[in-house]
């Protein structure tokens, strides 16, 4: 009996150990939404086209909560162009879907720069998506990752 009860625990701890789930570590980190690029840090010149460039970021540190995103464009030669329509989505690419805000217009203040109010509701990573569009035609699409 006792050899037979051994053989049990033995076979039963093995299947467990092959059926586990991989670490934590080695499962591979969320992916950007499809058809978008990683866009530089917040802050650095990231080139719209042949003769524009963008800076972004947070009005203020993101925290949980409402928290502003800023988006200014310019010409080659530094001026402040408005003439650009900016759409932006915020997500949890850990949780597709869950959180998403969906795609919406960024608002453009009377100082030129265009605005959007991002809702993170909870710790983890974010996604925020930028849709840049030239009379209608999309110039960029990209993606800024970050942790809360």
């Amino acid at each position: 009996m006792k050899v037979t009860t051994m053989l049990i625990w033995t076979l039963l701890a093995f299947a467990m150990a092959v059926a586990a789930p991989p670490p934590a570590s080695a499962a591979s980190s969320p992916a950007v939404r499809a058809g978008y690029r990683v866009l530089a840090k917040p802050g650095e010149k990231i080139p719209l086209g042949a003769d524009h460039y963008f800076t972004y970021g947070f009005e203020k540190p993101a925290k949980l909560g409402m928290a502003i995103m800023r988006v200014e464009i310019f010409s080659s030669d530094g001026k402040r162009d408005t003439s650009f329509a900016v759409k932006g989505d915020a997500d949890m690419p850990s949780m597709r879907g869950a959180h998403a805000s969906g795609d919406k217009e960024f608002a453009l203040s009377n100082k030129g720069v265009y605005l959007l109010p991002v809702r993170l509701v909870m710790p983890g990573d974010w996604e925020i998506t930028f849709t840049f569009l030239k009379k209608g035609t999309v110039v960029l699409r990209g993606a800024y990752l970050f942790d809360l």
